[in-house]
C-alpha cells in the first residue's frame, strides 16, 4: 500500500526536477531501459496487462459474465496514462490501497470491464507476477551486458596473451603471468556470473492465480469446483507471459526465497566487479594499465597532474551497495510469518529496483572500461626487470647443480647475496643489483655465460599464452558460451558514461 499525498504525487506550483531528491542510479549511473523498465508506468501498465489476460483466460475457460466489450475495452487501455494515474492518485487517497485504487482506474477507462476486473484475484495476483515478470526482462537486459563485458576482456585477454607482466601472492611479486592471462581470470569470473544469471533466469516460474493464500479457492469457485480448469488457467496465463509454469506451492505470495536466489545471482557480478576494478586501481597506481581517459578529463581539483581511476573507483563503490543486497532479501524472506505478512512490501519496492539498477549501472562501468584499456608494455618490462633477478635464481641453482655445485651450497650463496641486493633496493633506493654480484662472485663462474639468457621474461610465463588461447580465442570456451549473444555483442557500441 503506497503512502502517496497530492504533495509527494505530484510537483507544485513552480517546482522543478531540481527541487526534489532523485536517486542517482536513475540521473547519473543506469541506462535508460533498465530505468524505464522498473518505472511506475511500466509497473502499473504490466498490472493491467495481467488484468486483461486473466478476464480473456477466464473467459476462454466459460465464464461468460465476460464480454467481449469488456475484453475489447481493457485491451485499449493497456498503458496507463498521466490522467489515469492521476485519478488512482485520488482514489488510493480515500481507500488507502494501491491495487483497488489501480482496479477503479482501469474501470473507468474500461467501463464495461469495471465489474469484472480482478475476478478472483488477490492483490498478489499483479504485484507478485508483475515482480517476476519485470524481474526476468531485468535478468535479460544485465545477461546482454555481461557478454558484453566478457566479449571485452577476452579480446583484450588475447591481444596481450604474450605480454610478460609481474604475477603478485601476497600483493607481492610473485613468478611472472602475461597481461592477457589476467584478464582472462577476470573474464572466468564474469563467465561464471553470467551461468548463474542465466541459470536462475531458465529456472524462474510464475506465481499464476493462486487466491488470497495459495489455495484457489477463489477460483474454485467461480468454475463452480472444477479443479481442471483451475490448472488449465495457470497453464493460460503462462503461456501469455512466457513462463514455464507457476510454482508448486504458493502463500499469499511466490515464496520471498526466489528473491534472495535472484539477489544472490546478481549479487555474485557485484563481487567480481569489485575484484576486476580493484585489480586496476592497483596497476594504475604502478602506471602499468590505465582506464580511458578523455584529454580534457580532470583528475583533481588542486592536483591537476592526476589521472585518477575515477571509472573503476565508481564501479567499486556501486558493487560495495550491490553487494549488501542478499542480507536484506534474506531478512525479508525470513520475516515472512505464516503465509504472508506486508512487512515485505516497502522494503521489496526499494530493493529490486535498486538490485538490477546498480547492476546495470556497474555493467555500464565496466563495458566502458573494458572497451578501452590503455596497456603501457614499456613500464610493465621495466618492472619485470626489476623483480626478474630474483625469479631467476632457482634456475641458477638447477644449473649449477648440473655443473657438479652443491645444491646446498648453491641455494646458501644465492640467500646471501640475494639479500644484499634486496638491502641495496630497500635501504639506498638503488636498482636490483643481483646479476651483478653474481657475475662478480666466483663460486657462479660456471654459469656467467648463460646469465643474461636467463634475463628473458617471456622464458618464465609458462603456458599463459597457450590457456588464454584455449579459454579466450577463437573457437574457446569464450566464444562458445557467448554464442546466444553474438548478435547483440556485434551490434552494440561501448557504453560512454553521460558523467
Amino acid at each position: 500500500m503506497a503512502a502517496n499525498t497530492k504533495e509527494q504525487g505530484s510537483k507544485a506550483e513552480g517546482s522543478s526536477a531540481f527541487d526534489a531528491y532523485q536517486t542517482s542510479l536513475t540521473t547519473r549511473y543506469c541506462s535508460p531501459a533498465m530505468s524505464k523498465l522498473f518505472s511506475q508506468r511500466s509497473r502499473h501498465s504490466t498490472w493491467r496487462r495481467l488484468w486483461f489476460h486473466l478476464a480473456e483466460c477466464e473467459k476462454e475457460l466459460g465464464i461468460n459474465t465476460i464480454t467481449p466489450e469488456a475484453i475489447e475495452q481493457m485491451k485499449a487501455h493497456l498503458v496507463v496514462t498521466d490522467d489515469e494515474f492521476e485519478i488512482a492518485r485520488i482514489e488510493e487517497k480515500i481507500r488507502r490501497h494501491d491495487v483497488m485504487a489501480h482496479v477503479h482506474a482501469f474501470g473507468v477507462v474500461a467501463p464495461a470491464a469495471a465489474g469484472i476486473i480482478h475476478l478472483g484475484a488477490t492483490s498478489c495476483f499483479v504485484t507478485d507476477n508483475t515482480e517476476l515478470i519485470l524481474m526476468r526482462d531485468a535478468l535479460d537486459l544485465i545477461a546482454k551486458k555481461l557478454a558484453k563485458v566478457i566479449s571485452n576482456l577476452s579480446s583484450f585477454a588475447v591481444k596481450w596473451k604474450a605480454e610478460p607482466t609481474l604475477a603478485y601472492t601476497h600483493l607481492q611479486a610473485a613468478q611472472l603471468i602475461t597481461v592477457g592471462k589476467r584478464a582472462a581470470q577476470w573474464a572466468q569470473d564474469l563467465m561464471l556470473d553470467l551461468h548463474t544469471i542465466e541459470q536462475v533466469r531458465s529456472e524462474l516460474k510464475f506465481r499464476g492465480a493462486q487466491g488470497t493464500t495459495g489455495t484457489q479457492a477463489s477460483f474454485l469457485e467461480i468454475f463452480q469446483g472444477d479443479s481442471a480448469k483451475c490448472d488449465e488457467l495457470n497453464v493460460l496465463l503462462c503461456k501469455r507471459f512466457d513462463f514455464p509454469g507457476c510454482y508448486d506451492v504458493s502463500t499469499q505470495t511466490y515464496t520471498r526465497k526466489v528473491d534472495l536466489i535472484i539477489a544472490n545471482a546478481v549479487a555474485g557480478l557485484g563481487a567480481t566487479a569489485q575484484k576486476i576494478t580493484g585489480d586496476l586501481r592497483h596497476l594504475a597506481t604502478w602506471k602499468e594499465i590505465e582506464e580511458p581517459h578523455e584529454s580534457s578529463q580532470i583528475g583533481s581539483s588542486a592536483m591537476a597532474y592526476k589521472v585518477n581511476p575515477m571509472r573503476s573507483e565508481r564501479v567499486y563503490s556501486l558493487a560495495r551497495e550491490l553487494m549488501s543486497k542478499p542480507a536484506s532479501f534474506a531478512n525479508t524472506l525470513s520475516d515472512q510469518w505464516m503465509e504472508r505478512t506486508l512487512d515485505d512490501s516497502a522494503i521489496r519496492r526499494i530493493d529490486i529496483p535498486e538490485m538490477f539498477l546498480l547492476a546495470d549501472a556497474i555493467l555500464l562501468g565496466l563495458d566502458n572500461i573494458s572497451s578501452g584499456l590503455v596497456v603501457y608494455p614499456n613500464r610493465i618490462a621495466f618492472r619485470v626487470q626489476e623483480e626478474l633477478p630474483f625469479m631467476i635464481t632457482e634456475t641458477i641453482i638447477m644449473r649449477m647443480v648440473a655443473q657438479g655445485a652443491s645444491r646446498q651450497e648453491t641455494h646458501e650463496q644465492i640467500r646471501v647475496i640475494s639479500n644484499q641486493a634486496g638491502s641495496v633496493v630497500k635501504n639506498e633506493g638503488k636498482p636490483n643489483d643481483l646479476v651483478s654480484r653474481i657475475q662478480n662472485n666466483e663460486f657462479f663462474k660456471p654459469i656467467w655465460g648463460d646469465i643474461h639468457g636467463m634475463l628473458k621474461a617471456d622464458l618464465y610465463i609458462g603456458r599463459s599464452a597457450e590457456i588464454v588461447d584455449k579459454y579466450c580465442g577463437p573457437g574457446g570456451v569464450v566464444e562458445k558460451a557467448l554464442a546466444p549473444y553474438a548478435a547483440y555483442i556485434k551490434g552494440s557500441s561501448s557504453a560512454e558514461l553521460s558523467v
